[in-house]
């Protein structure tokens, strides 16, 4: 149990600035965090959250600017020598950081990982004694130790969290920072990680500095919540009372986009123009090898729906429910096993080269990470423009014309600015914006958006939601929208699916599956999502 008591962090007008940067990234910060509070840091990307954490633990670019007062565990960080900052770092704070599969080393077994923590700080003398603490570290993360040997990409994505926390506790620091430890996961195993983190804090007697954008989740975990916008504290008190009443403007402004996305929309009026119709599709992937061989697992299994222009569609599942893989299928990039998917009439199945081409172009796909999806070495304009020469659609000379139309359309302007860009120089708003402007090129049809919102704050999901709505008006987009979230999609779309095991297990209106779930699948599923208090 650590054995530090009073502040355990205290931070008075601290202000921070990259080499590269004329702005004051943190522009007088005061914050301070008390033995074993839990404590949560919102704001909309940009604002110094991140960066915040960066700073505590000294892991900033060399010729960074960094003044005002900080004091972690009685010590300034800033004034320790390498060998002491990479004591405190581990001893004194233990940090998750947001994706562990870019974070753990992939060449070393997830045992090898926790042994060397525990070598290199030396708490752990022998080489029985820290395989026995790394055993016992596992176990306390509800890892079995069959993983001890694993590597990080034999892992789930909610395992491989459980082994950052592992690592994050192993000296039992005496303050844990989680920096959107949870937005890469589908929202049962984040429940649980987040339920993990939290026993594990309290065992420890650990504070817990909770970075993230997602209020609700926030609300849930932390008693105490802050809100930062422009490098600074504006707004520090009782989680449930800022969520209620805040007080500052970017504070009414998250909540605000928050509570959007928990809405309710009504059901369309059908008039029977169903773009996309899917009846029994089946994804079945062979087992190989014995004792499996002559098995299938059954990814996607007999699902069926329709979807008319201008209407929206939510599939709602836990990992492994299918999800992707129905997505992938409708795509046309893993194979069908049976069943018929009719786009604008036209099975897709019985149709074959330019035939085919022509008609996929009507079902096109936003993803969960823009940045991934974007070719780095592609500008703006040439992404976007990309399609329509593929398919030969217009000249070179026109192609371009369209993508600044397409830019000025998802409010990227004046489309000038952005065109030569390069991704890496967008926020991550503006690249899914650039995503949905390239996907809206070959004017489909159908959108397919897969986790499309899951890596950006509240703030800019609600403007992205407002976009894909508006455009959903203006040109009769039919919008399938893949999410972990049963909220979100209650929110933004007209009616929910819940998948389980690649079967439905539930489906209508979003407010009728929230209230009055028929499987125990989507039960568990509300009862796992966050939800801001009721006003």
């Amino acid at each position: 149990m650590p054995s530090f008591v009073g502040q355990v962090l205290e931070i008075k007008q601290l202000r921070m600035r990259y080499p590269s940067s004329i702005e004051w990234t943190l522009n007088g910060l005061d914050l301070s965090i008390s033995a074993g509070e839990r404590l949560a840091l919102v704001g909309p990307s940009g604002c110094g959250k991140s960066t915040l954490a960066k700073v505590i633990l000294q892991i900033i670019p060399e010729g960074s600017i960094c003044e005002g007062k900080m004091s972690l565990a009685g010590k300034d960080p800033r004034a320790l020598d390498e060998a002491s900052l990479r004591k405190l770092r581990g001893e004194a704070v233990g940090l998750v950081f947001q994706d562990p599969m870019t974070r753990l080393n992939p060449l070393m077994r997830v045992g090898e990982l926790l042994v060397d923590t525990l070598k290199a700080h030396g708490s752990y003398p022998s080489v029985k004694s820290r395989r026995l603490r790394a055993e016992e570290l596992l176990k306390k993360v509800g890892i079995n130790n069959a993983f001890f040997n694993a590597y990080a990409h034999q892992l789930s994505g909610g395992m491989r969290q459980r082994v950052a926390i592992a690592l994050a506790i192993a000296l039992e620091p005496p303050l844990i920072i989680a920096d959107e430890p949870t937005t890469s996961l589908d929202v049962q195993v984040a429940h649980q990680v987040m339920s993990e983190l939290s026993r594990l804090c309290e065992d420890l007697g650990s504070s817990l500095l909770l970075i993230t954008h997602d209020l609700a989740l926030a609300a849930r975990w932390c008693e105490q919540m802050s809100f930062i916008d422009e490098g600074r504290i504006v707004e520090q008190g009782k989680s449930r009372d800022l969520l209620l009443e805040p007080q500052s403007n970017i504070g009414a402004r998250l909540v605000q986009a928050a509570r959007a996305r928990e809405g309710s929309r009504k059901l369309i009026n059908y008039q029977n123009e169903f773009v996309l119709e899917v009846n029994n599709l089946r994804c079945w992937h062979e087992k190989s090898g014995w004792p499996w061989k002559g098995q299938w697992i059954k990814a996607v299994d007999e699902v069926s729906f329709r979807l008319q222009a201008s209407e929206s569609l939510g599939i709602v599942g836990s990992s492994g429910c299918g999800k992707s893989t129905l997505c992938r299928a409708l795509m046309g990039l893993i194979p069908i096993r049976g069943g018929e998917v009719k786009l604008t009439g036209k099975n897709l199945l019985l149709l074959k080269g330019q035939s085919l081409k022509d008609a996929r172009k009507l079902l096109q796909m936003v993803f969960q990470d823009p940045l991934a999806c974007l070719n780095p070495k592609m500008t703006v304009g040439e992404a976007i423009a990309d399609p329509i020469l593929i398919h030969n659609l217009e000249s070179k000379g026109r192609a371009f014309e369209k993508t600044r139309e397409l830019l000025q359309e998802v409010g990227l302007t004046p489309p000038e600015f952005y065109q030569n860009r390069f991704p890496w120089q967008l926020s991550g708003g503006q690249q899914q914006r650039v995503a949905i402007a390239r996907a809206l090129s070959l004017s489909p049809k159908v959108l397919i958006c897969d986790e499309s919102l899951s890596m950006i704050d509240a703030e800019i999901q609600a403007e992205i939601l407002l976009l894909l709505r508006s455009l959903q008006r203006k040109l009769r987009l039919a919008i399938l929208f893949v999410t972990h979230d049963l909220f979100l999609a209650k929110g933004f779309c007209n009616r929910v699916i819940v998948l389980d095991n690649g079967h439905i297990v539930d489906e209508g209106p979003g407010e009728m599956v929230l209230n009055s779930p028929k499987s125990v699948v989507t039960q568990k599923l509300v009862e796992a999502c966050p939800k801001l208090p009721d006003i």
